[in-house]
């Protein structure tokens, strides 16, 4: 009876029109954000991909239409999709210096999916998630210190093809979250809304025309922005239900902000190294 409840205003014009609304927003966001990833440096792009491209508004459009316990489970649900995008990013590079896109990101999504499903059954409530988020994502940064160079990311002519296939992994997710926020309860929407969209997206477009190493090097050095994100879904769910989603959110975005702006900057201030010649 909760599917048919759930499934009644589907069929509405105002659900289409709306879930059309979400799509293209979403959309426009995360292409604008990845077509920036290819004029900046490793770091800096890295940086853009780990903010809430795609999760920020996934939750802003699941607070228009569910109350603020159902974003606090959500956001709980969402720190194993976290770690286990922390597990996709070290397989990615582990495949991709010597694999293919398609091999690659395979092999890379069955991380994923393997790991959100089984990291999912630990639970632990909020403390526990975050405490395991945090040491999955430690773990993967040192296990993939050695894959942190490989080249920059070139400036490249843009191709219309590079952004259907950006525009159409993003609207894909919108529909998957707001109908899985319909169906499927909580869980399965937290999980959908961290799904890893902007990285498959730049995996997809980097990976062909710059090589496989170069694009290992930008995830790789996305993987300390996925501890803001913890951080920030650990205060959405603390204070969503006290202070409603139109303070929580927002207070989530600049928790993801404040944190990539203090790796970027503590970057800039690190020593250079020393060139051989001159020791």
């Amino acid at each position: 009876m909760a599917a048919v409840t759930a499934l009644a205003g589907i069929g509405d014009a105002a659900f289409w029109a709306a879930l059309l609304a979400k799509m293209l927003a979403s959309a426009g966001i995360v292409v604008l954000a990845s077509l920036a990833v290819e004029r900046v440096g490793p770091l800096v792009g890295a940086m853009i991909a780990t903010l809430p491209i795609s999760a920020g508004p996934a939750y802003t459009f699941l607070a228009l239409d569910h109350e603020a316990d159902f974003l606090r489970e959500s956001a709980v649900a969402s720190l194993p999709a976290v770690a286990a995008t922390a597990l996709f990013i070290a397989a990615y590079a582990a495949l991709a210096r010597r694999r293919g896109v398609a091999l690659s990101l395979g092999g890379a999504l069955g991380v994923w999916i393997a790991a959100v499903l089984g990291l999912a059954r630990i639970g632990g409530g909020l403390v526990g998630a975050g405490l395991l988020a945090v040491g999955v994502i430690v773990g993967c940064i040192m296990a993939c210190r050695r894959w942190r160079t490989g080249g920059h990311v070139p400036a490249r002519r843009k191709r219309a093809s590079d952004i259907l296939v950006r525009a159409g992994i993003v609207m894909a997710l919108v529909v998957a979250v707001v109908l899985a926020g319909r169906l499927a309860g909580p869980g399965a929407t937290g999980i959908l809304a961290l799904a890893p969209v902007v990285m498959v997206s730049l995996a997809v477009i980097l990976h062909p025309r710059i090589g496989g190493a170069a694009t290992a090097t930008v995830l790789t050095l996305s993987l300390p922005g996925l501890l803001g994100f913890v951080a920030a879904l650990s205060a959405l769910a603390l204070t969503v239900e006290r202070f409603g989603p139109a303070l929580a959110l927002p207070l989530a975005l600049l928790i993801t902000l404040a944190w990539n702006g203090g790796i970027l900057l503590a970057n800039r201030l690190r020593p250079a190294p020393i060139p051989e010649t001159a020791r």
